[in-house]
């Protein structure tokens, strides 16, 4: 694994991420954003929650960025990248963040209904899997967690 980044790096990517989570909420989708560093802690890949615009159940945020930037290095090995959600990951973005190989993922909110990422199961530090991914939780929870409500909130 590359050198942990510092909280600092992480609290402004998780800024980015809610920005791009915000536009998310403003398009109608799940207010979710992410973004994806590289080994010296530069975004290079900032999306948000695109389900309902793609017409899409693989659009979430996390795969976006995996995609995108796998496309723009011509690699599916993302190794020394650290990708940072506002959300913890369901199943589906764990594993593709175990199969990328990605160093670490950094999260703001706890998905007690759908997290993969510790709440309801561990994928990205399963042992039984190739690799392992280290997990940073709760880095600007009440802003993510805030997020996630209004928009539920107003949509009740």
């Amino acid at each position: 694994m590359s050198e942990p980044i510092s909280d600092f790096d992480y609290i402004e990517a998780m800024r980015a991420a809610l920005a791009a989570g915000a536009e998310a909420a403003a398009a109608g989708d799940v207010p979710v954003g992410a973004v994806l560093l590289d080994a010296g802690g530069s975004i290079v890949a900032v999306d948000r929650n695109r389900r309902e615009e793609l017409s899409d159940a693989t659009a979430h945020a996390e795969m976006l960025v995996l995609s995108a930037r796998s496309r723009q290095i011509g690699d599916w090995r993302l190794n020394g990248h650290t990708l940072v959600v506002t959300l913890e990951p369901c199943p589906m973005c764990a594993g593709a963040a175990v199969w990328a190989r990605v160093d670490r993922i950094v999260y703001g909110a706890a998905d007690p209904k759908a997290g993969a990422a510790w709440s309801l199961y561990n994928i990205p530090q399963d042992r039984r899997l190739n690799h392992r991914v280290e997990l940073v939780e709760g880095v600007l929870a009440e802003e993510s967690r805030q997020l996630l409500e209004n928009f539920f909130g107003d949509k009740r």
